[in-house]
C-alpha cells in the first residue's frame, strides 16, 4: 500500500479455518502474525476493521484427543469450546504486540432473528470500533447445532458486514480467488458485476478441509452484499500483505462490483432466509411489478393469491411466485390474519411497503 490512502475506511475480513491452521490442524502462527500486523498498519491509517475469524474447531484439534464414543455434534462441541479459548488468546497476544485491545464476540443465527437484537449489536460493534479496539468474531460452535447454525462464517461475516454499513468485505481463504473453469484455462476472474448468475458454471462446488463452507457459498454471499452497494473481495490469505495491497487498491483476487448502495432495514431484511415466520404467494401482475426494476413498487394485497403460515404485523415473510420461485423476502404490514381478510382487494394499505422488501430475481 506504500504511502496511498487505504481505498476503504470500514472493512470486515473474513479468515477462513485453512488459512490460519496448517495440515496438522495447529494454528500456522506465521500467517496469523501477517495477518494481526496488516490490521495494525490499517487500523494506524484510520481503516476500521471487524475481523471475523474460524478456526476454533482445527485449534481444538491440536489440544484435545477424544475419547469414547461421542456424537459428531458433541465432538464439534468440545472441540469449539477448548479450541476457541486457544484462537481468542492467540490473537489478544498479536494484537497486544501493537499496542491494540482485543474484544470476543461468540453469536449464534438466533442473534440476528430479532430486529431489535439485531440493532443492540449494532451498537455494540460501533462502540468498539468508536473505541479503537479490534472485534474478533465467531461463531459460538459450542451452542449452535442443525436450525442455529450458519451455513459457514462466510454467511455470518456476510451478517455482520451489511449490518455494519462497511465499504469492503475481504474474504481470505486459501486460493487467489475464483477460477474460469467453464473457459478451460483456469484463470482467476478478476471482476464479477453484480448482475451475474450461475456460479456453478464457473467453480467446482465442494468444502474446506476443515470447514463447513465452499466456494459456491462465497460467491452467492459476495453478490448479495454486492448489491447492497459493498465491493467484495476474495483472495489469498497466505500471500503476504494481501490486505495492504487490496485496501492499496490492487486486484490480487476477485472483484466483486457494487451496485448503488442499500441502507436502513432492506440490509437486515437481505439476510433473513430462512428466519420467515410465513410466506405469501403472489401473481403474475405482482411479480412483474417487483422485479422489473424500473420503479419502486410496494407488495399490495391485490397482488396476493395465497397465504402459509401463522405470523404477526413485523415478522419476515417470503414471496413466492406462482411457480413457488422465491422473489424475495419483507416485513410484513399485516398480520396472516388481517391480509388473509383482504387478500385480493384493490384500495388496501400495502402488505410490504417497499423500504421493507428485498427481491432476489
Amino acid at each position: 500500500m506504500k504511502n496511498r490512502n487505504p481505498i476503504y475506511r470500514k472493512i470486515v475480513v473474513k479468515v477462513g479455518t485453512n488459512v490460519i491452521t496448517a495440515s496438522d490442524g495447529h494454528l500456522d502462527i506465521e500467517v496469523l502474525e501477517r495477518l494481526t500486523s496488516q490490521i495494525a498498519e490499517l487500523q494506524k491509517r484510520g481503516v476500521q476493521v471487524i475481523l471475523v475469524s474460524s478456526g476454533a474447531v482445527g485449534a481444538g484439534r491440536s489440544i484435545v484427543t477424544m475419547t469414547g464414543s461421542l456424537s459428531p455434534v458433541a465432538t464439534r462441541q468440545v472441540l469449539a469450546a477448548t479450541g476457541q479459548i486457544k484462537l481468542i488468546n492467540t490473537y489478544t497476544s498479536m494484537f497486544a504486540g501493537h499496542g491494540l485491545t482485543t474484544a470476543q464476540i461468540l453469536v449464534t443465527k438466533e442473534d440476528f432473528r430479532d430486529r431489535q437484537h439485531y440493532l443492540n449489536m449494532r451498537t455494540c460493534f460501533s462502540s468498539l470500533l468508536q473505541q479503537r479496539i479490534i472485534p474478533v468474531v465467531n461463531e459460538n460452535d459450542a451452542v449452535s447445532v442443525t436450525e442455529l447454525m450458519f451455513t459457514d462464517n462466510d454467511e455470518l461475516s456476510g451478517l455482520i458486514a451489511s449490518m455494519m454499513h462497511v465499504d469492503g468485505y475481504i474474504i481470505l481463504s486459501h486460493v487467489d480467488g475464483i477460477f474460469d473453469m467453464k473457459s478451460g484455462n483456469g484463470s482467476v476472474i478478476r471482476e464479477i458485476p453484480p448482475s451475474t448468475k450461475h456460479f456453478h458454471q464457473y467453480i467446482t462446488p465442494g468444502k474446506s478441509e476443515f470447514g463447513r463452507g465452499g466456494m459456491l457459498t462465497k460467491c452467492h454471499i459476495a453478490q448479495k452484499l454486492s448489491r447492497l452497494g459493498i465491493t467484495v473481495h476474495i483472495a489469498n490469505g497466505k500471500t503476504p500483505d494481501i490486505l495492504l495491497s487490496i485496501l492499496g487498491g490492487e486486484n490480487p483476487g476477485t472483484r466483486f462490483l457494487p451496485e448503488k448502495p442499500t441502507y436502513g432495514p432492506k440490509r437486515w431484511i437481505a439476510h433473513t432466509e430462512g428466519m420467515e415466520k410465513g410466506s405469501v404467494t403472489i401473481n403474475e401482475g405482482a411479480r412483474i411489478a417487483l422485479t422489473s426494476g424500473d420503479r419502486a413498487n410496494s407488495l399490495l394485497p391485490v397482488g396476493i393469491e395465497t397465504v402459509m403460515g401463522s405470523f404477526f404485523k413485523g415478522d419476515i415473510v417470503k414471496i413466492c411466485s406462482a411457480d413457488k420461485s422465491v422473489l424475495g423476502y419483507g416485513m410484513a404490514g399485516y398480520s396472516a390474519d388481517k391480509i388473509r381478510s383482504v387478500i385480493g382487494q384493490k384500495g388496501q394499505k400495502p402488505f410490504i411497503h417497499y423500504d421493507y422488501l428485498y427481491i432476489i430475481q
